[in-house]
């Protein structure tokens, strides 16, 4: 199969390891001292490990190679993740593998203000324990942080006001249902703009770089998830900040498919 994937120049490899770091597929390792290329069948061919390579020995070529096989990279991650304890599941319909059935924690009963675990039903709907004690009052609902709509990429105008002086969250849509305080703990104070390079046809990387010379962006946080074709909105905003010529402080946090924050650079 024809297709894109990397290739490297191991006499410009300096051996300085950033692109491994930087390749969520696990597809290059240091041997010997260069970077190489595993197994073609790592590579999604998004070129993550591109802008990281101070030598430019990292070039994306269209050759024959094998199929890139997300089914084995997935096992792979996991295999090296050993602190995980998620049992694999089946994959999702569009091929993220990121559908990993999760079993929920068993019910355990609220504790009441006196801090046993509840009586009987009548005593709960009444919101007393056997004390007497009343229960303690529900949490106010959270308020939405979303600030400007469209939050679609592909949609936001590139004139838009609202992105003057703005930190912006670039944000996988499919962080919002895995991470339940997103709200909270990323879009507050922020412009947010959501998608999904798995999903939607269009180059996220010719709009952002719109975005950045278009308006004074004082920051950007990247928000993605732990499977490998999230790597894409990375790549996205990588490419936008080379292209616009704008140095700013960025960054990147990786949510993993049960929520929690598994990556924060």
């Amino acid at each position: 199969m024809k297709r894109k994937i990397v290739r490297i120049d191991e006499e410009k490899c300096t051996g300085c390891g950033l692109c491994v770091d930087a390749c969520h597929e696990g597809a290059l390792q240091l041997v010997d001292g260069k970077a190489r290329l595993m197994s073609e069948s790592y590579c999604d061919g998004l070129g993550n490990c591109l802008p990281e390579c101070p030598a430019g020995a990292i070039t994306i070529e269209e050759r024959n190679a094998a199929d890139f096989d997300e089914g084995a990279v997935k096992k792979q991650m996991e295999t090296a993740k050993a602190k995980s304890t998620e049992k694999p599941g089946s994959e999702a319909s569009c091929g993220c593998g990121g559908a990993e059935s999760a079993s929920a924690p068993e019910d355990v009963p609220e504790k009441l203000a006196c801090g046993c675990p509840g009586t009987s039903a009548r005593l709960i709907e009444r919101g007393e324990c056997a004390h007497g004690a009343a229960a303690p009052q529900q949490a106010a609902a959270p308020e939405s942080q979303l600030r400007q709509w469209p939050c679609q990429i592909k949609l936001v105008p590139v004139n838009a006001p609202y992105l003057d002086n703005a930190d912006l969250l670039v944000a996988a849509d499919c962080t919002a249902y895995a991470h339940a305080n997103i709200h909270s703990d990323f879009m507050r104070g922020r412009i947010t703009l959501i998608g999904c390079p798995k999903l939607d046809d269009t180059d996220y990387a010719e709009k952002l770089t719109e975005i950045l010379k278009a308006h004074e962006i004082r920051s950007i946080k990247v928000l993605r998830m732990e499977v490998p074709c999230c790597g894409g909105i990375v790549n996205a905003v990588k490419q936008a900040l080379t292209d616009s010529g704008r140095m700013i402080p960025w960054g990147v946090v990786t949510i993993g498919t049960d929520g929690r924050v598994v990556e924060d650079i």
